[in-house]
């Protein structure tokens, strides 16, 4: 019998609030900060999000005004959706909507100018890396309307029974060139809505969407639900905030009011699976032509079978006191130590790490959570000012040493994750948790965070990551994580298929799975018949395994959108390769070649729209047109369709237990196993976790 590993937990938190009095820029038109333009307006916008079959379709229409007398380029921007791949970019010409193509970066953006230039109606979409979409339509006439249409896909994940749908509108306030430069409109003038339908292949008890009393919630059945947000020029409220309610009273206008909506604020959506469900293998399918390739969306939800863990800990509080904590994130950082530190027993010890261009040390190394103690720190705590960069090597490398061996520690950084003093190559901070042997749990606050390089080092360590928005239900994000760092993990974790012809499986590397944490892999696929699935990894060093038995289909045509899907899965396998190992041009061809063929934006791609004479003018194969033309016939067609349930393990389950839930007690004992205690400490702060093997 092996002997028991000690797992020493590290937590590192990040913070991104955009509070009153933070500088930061909200969604929204872009004029300069000098005033050298006249803004624009935003007249309507309205969201459309459908969820089902395991992804989600949003579509986001706007009307532009420009009440001048000049005619006017709008830009808009909005933080890039997690996981969110553009599929479709339509502007209204001649009062006839216009698809977009996608072209590489330069090309798209030399023939944007030139019909910029010349007066002529064109629109651009680009990505600016992590951070934000920037959508440029030209000429918004003056006196007149501009209309717009984009269109994002993006999986939709499930963890431990609780499903969750992000809107982000809140960028972060990272960027100092575009805050100097631009101010934002994100003021919607006339019209704004935002419709989401959830049709679940498993049964929904409940639906809730925090910080948006406005918003209507409606049940149609145990699979299908909807939350609306009607805003037209007027204040609306709404009855209660149940988030057991099956639904709420509708909205009632209360008084006028000049502006219909603020577009500063992320609307986030949860959903609550019925409890008990088991765990399952579920298969959704493309294949169109049955002597052709198909895609796949392979989703396994594990059974709660991983037991928890009951172990003490040191607490290690590495703190963010750089500039763009300044305001309200600082005092909301300080808050939130002092209720963790007086949440600790006497027999917990802390060390406070305080860090901006260096790192320095507030205590003693470790000292005892002793009520003397906890208040002569919370008290130079409250004394901080922000200042200077981010140097969020030095902060984590500090953070990092001195651990204990024979405790269970926790470590906690305070953060935005955007790296801008010292060391700030993700190659550098790879090496650092390289170094040591460690796990690191990612809550990644803020649209605009560094997601690629917290993600990479997360991957790195054999770790979970999770976004956390400032609309979020900070206390539930946390529980769940609470339920994970005090439960046994499966690492290393590979997916075998046999039988059937499988190939271009993404992610290569699916690294390690916490309890609740479903596995989301796509590929593509020859022929049908019957097909052998193994998930493979081990628990505390001792090898398991998980076996089941179904069929692929011959043939399928309802979920088009998986195409793009796996291509986006598959270019984003690409760019951390780049990320890294560094930019190589075969692998950037590649994922030039990939967003081409799908028509998918990038780093590296762009969609534009010009007038269709100015498409044959230049050549430009009119192939996203085709696709939308598919995916908007099997959106259709599944709308008429009853919710389509695809589970395929039912036969030979996968799992014998129950998903796990945050209201069961767990196999291991019950929530949290009894260790749940010091989580409670982190319910006004998020965090990201690091735990480590002796």
């Amino acid at each position: 019998m092996k002997s028991l590993i000690k797992r020493i937990s590290i937590g590192l938190m990040m913070i991104l609030l955009a509070l009153p009095g933070t500088q930061s820029i909200a969604a929204g038109l872009l004029t300069p900060s000098n005033g050298s333009l006249p803004p624009l307006e935003i007249r309507e916008h309205h969201v459309e999000a459908i969820l089902e079959d395991g992804y989600a379709t949003t579509k986001v229409e706007q009307v532009f005004h420009n009440p001048h007398q000049q005619d006017l380029e709008a830009v808009y921007s909005f933080p890039v959706p997690e996981k969110g791949a553009v599929a479709e970019f339509t502007v209204w010409i001649d009062g006839k909507p216009v698809n977009g193509e996608v072209l590489e970066k330069k090309a798209a953006r030399d023939i944007y100018e030139e019909e910029k230039s010349a007066g002529r109606e064109a629109g651009l979409t680009e990505q600016d890396s992590y951070k934000t979409f920037d959508i440029h339509v030209t000429p918004v006439r003056a006196g007149q309307d501009t209309r717009i249409r984009l269109v994002y896909l993006q999986p939709v994940h499930v963890d431990t029974g609780i499903g969750r749908y992000v809107y982000p509108l809140e960028e972060g306030g990272v960027d100092e060139q575009k805050l100097a430069f631009w101010t934002a409109n994100e003021q919607v003038k006339e019209g704004f809505s935002f419709n989401l339908k959830l049709r679940s292949g498993y049964p929904v008890e409940a639906l809730r969407t925090p910080n948006q009393p406005q918003a209507v919630i409606n049940k149609i059945d145990d699979q299908q639900w909807e939350m609306a947000i009607d805003r037209q020029g007027q204040t609306m409220s709404s009855q209660g905030d149940d988030e057991n309610a099956t639904a709420q009273q509708a909205p009632i206008p209360v008084q006028n009011a000049a502006v219909a909506y603020t577009l500063d604020k992320d609307i986030v959506v949860y959903w609550r699976h019925a409890a008990d469900l088991p765990g399952s293998v579920d298969l959704v399918t493309y294949k169109p032509d049955a002597s052709k390739r198909g895609t796949f969306m392979l989703t396994i939800t594990p059974g709660d079978d991983l037991k928890a863990i009951t172990e003490g800990r040191d607490w290690a509080f590495v703190l963010d006191v750089s500039g763009s904590m300044s305001g309200g994130k600082l005092s909301s950082l300080t808050e939130g130590v002092e209720r963790a530190l007086k949440a600790m027993t006497p027999d917990d010890r802390f060390r406070i790490i305080l860090f901006n261009n260096r790192a320095r040390e507030l205590t003693q190394g470790y000292t005892n959570a002793t009520p003397e103690q906890v208040a002569h720190y919370t008290q130079q705590l409250a004394q901080l000012q922000a200042n200077s960069g981010t140097n969020l090597y030095a902060g984590l490398k500090q953070g990092l040493d001195s651990l204990d061996a024979d405790r269970t520690s926790s470590v906690v950084l305070v953060t935005d994750g955007v790296a801008n003093v010292g060391e700030t190559a993700q190659k550098k901070f790879l090496d650092l948790i390289r170094k040591r042997d460690v796990r690191l749990f990612t809550f990644i606050m803020g649209n605009s965070a560094n997601r690629p390089l917290l993600e990479t080092i997360t991957r790195e360590s054999g770790g979970f990551s999770a976004s956390i928005s400032n609309s979020d239900d900070i206390v539930g994000q946390l529980l769940l994580a609470a339920s994970k760092v005090s439960h046994e993990a499966l690492h290393g974790v590979k997916v075998d298929i046999s039988g059937v012809k499988t190939s271009d499986l993404t992610p290569k590397i699916i690294g390690s799975r916490y309890r609740g944490q479903q596995i989301i892999l796509f590929g593509h696929y020859r022929g049908d018949g019957r097909a052998k699935i193994k998930v493979s990894g081990k628990i505390s060093g001792e090898k398991k395994v998980y076996q089941t038995e179904f069929d692929f289909p011959a043939q399928s045509d309802l979920n088009p959108e998986l195409e793009r899907l796996w291509a986006f899965a598959s270019i984003e396998d690409l760019l951390q390769e780049m990320e890294d190992f560094g930019e190589k041009a075969d692998l950037k061809q590649a994922v030039i070649d990939l967003a081409k063929e799908y028509s998918l934006v990038t780093d590296y791609t762009s969609m534009l729209v010009v007038r269709e004479e100015v498409f044959l003018k230049h050549g430009i194969e009119r192939r996203n047109q085709r696709r939308l033309a598919v995916e908007q016939a099997a959106q259709q067609q599944r709308a008429q369709n009853p919710v389509q349930n695809h589970r395929v393990d039912t036969q030979k389950p996968m799992y014998q237990t129950r998903r796990a839930d945050t209201r069961q007690r767990s196999s291991g004992g019950g929530f949290g196993g009894g260790a749940v205690g010091p989580w409670w400490l982190l319910l006004f702060v998020p965090a990201i976790f690091l735990r480590r093997k002796k």
